[in-house]
């Protein structure tokens, strides 16, 4: 019970979203190099430490695919078209449910539409919700300070990607934490988080 007061976070029953991180987006969200750049992080830090990651794409008829930064493996990950605003699609909830999941990881676009829904539907079914929040973004930051506030108000967790990984390594003895200090050893890049604040 203290874990969902505390946000404590493992990697046995943690999944990682990535939500429509889509080449459409590019020209028109604030920071949009930044979010990518730290949301791959955050996929290659799972992929290194096995956390189930999942992946939708808004419409990628008209928006397009999951930007190549990212680096998604299109043959093996779960990747799923959506034209919802949340990312608890069936698929998604039944591999929650088949992974036990306690703990999702919430990067993407947009902060108050998507980002936000997705958040809001996991904390009503009782999941604990962290908001990397400098993985996160809209196309108008205040729109994107003030879905961050409203999550908080709601039961989400805000941190960083770099406070996140190092949550879920908790020693430096754990046996991935050479490689995810890797990816870590570069500060993320600025996503004007702190000029909002």
């Amino acid at each position: 019970m203290a874990s969902k007061k505390l946000g404590q976070v493992f990697i046995r029953n943690s999944a990682l979203f990535l939500c429509d991180m889509q080449e459409k987006f590019r020209p028109t969200i604030q920071y949009f190099p930044q979010i990518v750049e730290v949301a791959s992080r955050m996929y290659r830090a799972a992929k290194i430490m096995e956390i189930p990651t999942i992946i939708t794409e808004q419409y990628p008829k008209g928006l397009g695919p999951t930007v190549p930064e990212i680096g998604v493996e299109r043959e093996t990950d779960t990747i799923l078209s959506k034209t919802c605003f949340t990312m608890c699609l069936p698929q998604v909830e039944e591999k929650l449910k088949e992974i036990g999941t306690e703990s999702v990881i919430l990067c993407g676009i947009e902060t108050q539409a998507c980002i936000q829904k997705t958040a809001l539907d996991l904390l009503e079914r009782g999941l604990d919700v962290h908001i990397i929040a400098d993985a996160c973004s809209s196309r108008s930051m205040v729109d994107r300070m003030y879905a961050i506030e409203r999550l908080r108000q709601s039961g989400a967790f805000i941190t960083t990607s770099e406070g996140m990984l190092l949550q879920l390594l908790g020693d430096a003895k754990h046996p991935h934490f050479k490689e995810v200090q890797k990816l870590i050893q570069t500060s993320a890049p600025d996503s004007g988080l702190l000029s909002k604040m």
